[in-house]
């Protein structure tokens, strides 16, 4: 996979509705794909859809609609035709890559599940996403290809709140159980919508890491400048094996946002290389669970710099104090409602789950 790219998009901006419509929304995504299509016009992009890519924002639907219509349209030239079908029901995919055919991408629609999203209130499989997906990794399973799930909304619990998941409970609880069910077939995760860079491991019933879950940072800050909890903007690159598809290592690139004010130019550099910046092996769910072990411990120097990167290098003055931490800790290892209950407890935090 040399040439591919995993696309988390949410292309429109951050507004409030009335700022925007459905034509609006389309512009917006179509202008993107083709700056995307003209500068890179040898690249295979598999693109996710996101919250804000629709109108009103946030009330993607579990059937066709224009906005559907209209991606399917604007990303056929990187997706093939069952592809494309799907993506016009329901808003997600599946392809194998053309240069890996061992390898499918795994593009859900994960706005679904989001909690603003009343189109899917009550909804116990909204567009029969759960039931497409089971079957889809079945098949692979079958086939012996391995997976790359890619979504905007993360599974999991916010880092920086307590006992919120990033989409609905329920729904988070549904897929958690789908991964671990079929955790020998995805080879790895990967998210966005938070605009900060975290990790997640998802561990079976039994507590042993199965899979390794990454949510990337955005090349838009989250708020504005002046607030200390904004972000950089970041962009990755993933280092993988090209046999057995297992992720190797992340290179973090970051724009220091308030040096390219100053100066009225960007000037990207890379900002960590994960493996040798916590010294671990590789990005596998054993090397990332130590990690994270380690990052638990009092007084913890890798931690300081997880929570750094964790809003791109924006202010390292910011403190991650002793609640801020066991939140981050406990989202990082434990992304099922009862083994994050019990991190909490573990922490000494009451929980109010």
């Amino acid at each position: 996979m040399p040439e591919s790219r995993f696309g988390g998009w949410d292309s429109p901006p951050h507004v409030p509705v009335y700022e925007l419509s459905t034509d609006t929304v389309i512009t917006v995504i179509a202008n993107m794909t083709n700056t995307v299509q003209s500068l890179f016009p040898k690249l295979q992009v598999f693109p996710a859809l996101g919250n804000h890519d629709y109108w009103p924002q946030d009330q993607l639907p579990t059937f066709n609609s224009k906005v559907y219509n209209a991606v399917a349209d604007l990303w056929k030239p990187w997706l093939d035709e069952e592809a494309i079908q799907t993506l016009r029901k329901g808003g997600f995919y599946s392809q194998k890559v053309p240069t890996n055919l061992n390898l499918r991408i795994i593009s859900l629609n994960t706005n679904l599940y989001y909690g603003p999203d009343i189109v899917t209130l009550n909804k116990s499989d909204p567009a029969n996403q759960f039931e497409w997906l089971e079957n889809t990794l079945n098949t692979s399973q079958q086939n012996k290809e391995k997976v790359y799930i890619i979504a905007h909304i993360p599974v999991g619990y916010l880092p920086y709140s307590q006992g919120t998941t990033a989409m609905r409970e329920h729904y988070n609880e549904k897929l958690i159980n789908i991964f671990r069910k079929y955790s020998n077939v995805i080879a790895g995760q990967f998210y966005g919508h938070t605009h900060r860079d975290s990790i997640m491991v998802i561990s079976d019933e039994k507590g042993i890491p199965i899979n390794s879950v990454f949510v990337a940072p955005a090349v838009t800050p989250v708020k504005g400048t002046l607030q200390k909890q904004t972000n950089n903007p970041g962009i990755r690159l993933f280092q993988y094996d090209p046999h057995d598809y297992k992720l190797l290592d992340i290179l973090q690139y970051y724009l220091n946002l308030t040096d390219a004010n100053l100066k009225g130019e960007s000037n990207w550099k890379l900002e960590y290389i994960l493996t040798k910046t916590y010294n671990i092996e590789d990005l596998q769910p054993s090397s990332l669970y130590e990690l994270a072990k380690e990052f638990a411990t009092p007084d913890s120097e890798k931690f300081v710099k997880y929570y750094n990167y964790y809003c791109v290098s924006y202010n390292s003055s910011v403190i991650c104090n002793e609640k801020c931490k066991a939140f981050q800790i406990c989202a990082i290892m434990n992304l099922d409602h009862n083994s994050y209950v019990d991190c909490l407890k573990h922490y000494y935090i009451k929980p109010s789950l």
